[in-house]
């Protein structure tokens, strides 16, 4: 276990599995209208239930796969779109969270430490995997975040 994997208090920062709907589900008209009520209040209760904020995400994207491991390393990462067919406002949605460099540099270190093909990746944006639960969970996006793929050989 890290020292940045555990919270000022002691307690051990939990890890989560965050959906994220249809697209960007949550900032558009449904029929029917409630239809991602349930899910949008479990997101946007999820900073509550944290020991504290935490200082930085790790997200795990199942909407970006490479040949190897990739992790965002630039500074302020942009959007990317990754949807289709949606209301023309869903593709001007903002989340200007910062990136964490140096936190991208220490996973991919540590993967590669552990046998496992990885690199940085400056130039890939946030995917909406990312972007739209993080717009509910963390609305201020103040927290720097890091996104890691999946290899595309992942055979779950």
């Amino acid at each position: 276990m890290s020292a940045s994997s555990v919270s000022s208090n002691g307690e051990r920062m939990p890890t989560l599995f965050v959906p994220h709907g249809a697209g960007p589900c949550f900032f558009m008209d449904w029929n029917p209208v409630h239809a991602w009520d349930a899910t949008a209040r479990f997101l946007k209760g999820i900073a509550a239930s944290l020991p504290e904020k935490p200082k930085a995400i790790l997200m795990v994207s199942a909407h970006w796969l490479e040949s190897g491991f990739r992790v965002t390393g630039a500074a302020q990462p942009g959007l990317i779109y990754d949807y289709n067919g949606f209301p023309a406002h869903t593709y001007e949605l903002r989340y200007p969270a910062p990136g964490h460099p140096e936190l991208a540099t220490r996973i991919v270190a540590l993967l590669a430490a552990a046998g496992l093909e990885a690199s940085r990746d400056d130039a890939r944006g946030y995917d909406h995997g990312m972007f739209i639960p993080l717009k509910l969970m963390f609305p201020e996006a103040q927290i720097p975040v890091v996104q890691l793929s999946l290899r595309k050989d992942l055979d779950p």
